[in-house]
């Protein structure tokens, strides 16, 4: 639990001392390109998690990126050993839907939000639910790359 807590500040205290750090202005021109090809990221992942594509999806993460789903904090290494095969197979079996994701860039630095529905079977039980999703997406030489991923879904009654 603690560790949890450390990696959730330092994380926040990453993305703060990002936030502080002065905006260089970019051409709206720039600006656009840039959340275009941070929102292209995040979809690339969402796809490579929908087609199976582990490598893929590993690919575009960060080295030291944090994964916080079900309670836990996990480095890349966990999430590859541990939520990733799952959640390869849950977007493979469960149909979903995704809003457009908002995108907002500061620098280096841009966070997607976005939401969903998803709707079908797993593991022989019923979903129907809604989820949000934050990435934290850092630039780095060879692209974009997302640096924290935070998931949460809750079920839907109707």
């Amino acid at each position: 639990m603690l560790r949890s807590h450390v990696s959730l500040a330092a994380l926040v205290l990453c993305a703060g001392t990002a936030a502080a750090q002065p905006v260089t202005k970019a051409s709206p021109s720039a600006a656009t390109s840039d959340s275009v090809e941070a929102a292209a990221v995040v979809t690339r992942f969402h796809r490579a998690l929908e087609q199976g594509d582990s490598v893929a999806a590993l690919a575009l993460l960060a080295p030291d990126a944090a994964i916080l789903e079900s309670g836990a904090v996990e480095t890349v290494a966990d999430y590859r050993a541990h939520h990733l095969p799952a959640d390869i197979e849950y977007a493979r079996a469960v149909p979903g839907t995704r809003a457009p994701v908002r995108v907002q860039v500061r620098g280096d630095v841009a966070w997607t939000v976005g939401s969903s529905e998803t709707k079908g079977e797993f593991r022989g039980r019923p979903v129907n639910s809604a989820g949000a999703e934050l990435m934290v997406l850092t630039r780095m030489p060879h692209g974009w790359r997302i640096s924290a991923i935070h998931w949460s879904s809750r079920r839907k009654t109707s």
